[in-house]
């Protein structure tokens, strides 16, 4: 047993740098997962700062000066938050409200159009299964509403300190974008003078995982735009809310677009039933994942993010089981963290083919 750790250690960890990085990964992951709640300004502060970067490198290809590009993007990005801030959040939570102040009206109708089931489609449903039916999920509905009355009153002390967390992310960002040299050059005193497998490991997250972040914010923006544009088009109720779902669905591979197509036609199920404008607005719907997945996918992202479909899932799951809806954002990105570690770890053994 003792040869065999020996024999583990000497093959991965005979480099200084590899144990000075498992013990920075180590560090990092503990201050996360113990202060992730205190820090969470200043993380998403990091990673909208390291966003807006992208831009104002596209801005310094075409020789405007740093200075300029710095205040275009964050009057851009400053901008966007406000709109969110007073526009964008207020009319989802009216929505989410109004809706959720409607469902059991909603539920009614629902359970009307159910039953009416039997009587047009005697040979595929009986009027046994569908009280059944009725009843299950009923009894499900009861639970949600209870489970989201308790979330909002055990969320009114965290009021406070969302506040704090809207007035710290704009400030971080701009002092961050604007003292990114010297702010990049202080957390590089701490680390190894010659670090080729952190180098190594840095270059490919810039390269993919930069990409990825930068990629899906923008098939957010642009799926949840198009999402609205087809619903206000369509007239069904809740479209801002329901176009803000379409829109986060995309940070969930495979499973988000599956996942909220079950709100849509739920909501046009009860306000129209099954006619045409209910198969109009399917079928959209439906071209518009087509595109997403086939064409806007593979232009927005030209380096693809080489993941197995069980490892993006298992990515999904974990994370977001540590980190909630940050996790499932991020698990991809943190996927690849991994396996670029993986791939550039030192190994005896992969020096020694390399060599022969």
């Amino acid at each position: 047993m003792k040869k065999l750790l020996n024999d583990f250690f000497d093959r991965y960890f005979h480099d200084e740098e590899s144990i000075i990085l498992v013990i920075l990964l180590i560090a990092a992951l503990l201050v996360l997962l113990l202060l992730g709640s205190i820090l969470a300004p200043l993380i998403a502060a990091i990673v909208i700062s390291y966003l807006m970067q992208g831009l104002v490198n596209i801005l310094l290809r075409y020789r405007i000066s740093e200075r300029l590009a710095f205040i275009g993007v964050y009057v851009l990005f400053f901008g966007i938050f406000v709109m969110m801030l007073f526009f964008v959040l207020p009319q989802v939570w009216n929505q989410l409200r109004r809706m959720l102040d409607e469902v059991p009206n909603l539920v009614n109708q629902w359970q009307a159009a159910l039953r009416d089931l039997p009587e047009n489609y005697p040979n595929v449903f009986s009027e046994q299964w569908i009280q059944q039916a009725i009843d299950g999920i009923s009894g499900e509905i009861g639970g949600l509403g209870q489970t989201i009355l308790e979330f909002s009153l055990a969320s009114l002390p965290n009021v406070f300190g969302l506040f704090i967390f809207l007035v710290l992310v704009p400030i971080l960002v701009f002092f961050m974008m604007k003292d990114k040299t010297e702010l990049v050059r202080w957390v590089g005193n701490f680390l190894p003078r010659n670090r080729p497998l952190m180098s190594t490991i840095w270059h490919e997250m810039d390269d993919q995982i930069a990409n990825y972040i930068r990629g899906k914010v923008v098939e957010i923006i642009i799926v949840g735009s198009v999402a609205y544009l087809i619903f206000v088009i369509s007239g069904i109720n809740y479209a801002l809310l329901l176009s803000v779902l379409v829109g986060l669905s995309v940070m969930v591979p495979y499973i988000g677009a599956l996942s909220v197509t079950i709100p849509v036609a739920a909501v046009a199920y009860v306000q129209w039933g099954i006619g045409g404008e209910f198969y109009t607005l399917m079928l959209a719907y439906l071209i518009l994942q087509v595109l997403d997945g086939n064409v806007l996918v593979p232009v927005i992202f030209s380096e693809a993010v080489n993941l197995h479909p069980v490892a993006i899932i298992a990515a999904v799951l974990f994370f977001g089981g540590i980190w909630g809806m940050a996790g499932v954002f991020f698990a991809i990105p943190l996927a690849t963290l991994i396996k670029a570690i993986i791939n550039a770890w030192p190994s005896r053994v992969h020096s020694k083919s390399l060599s022969d």
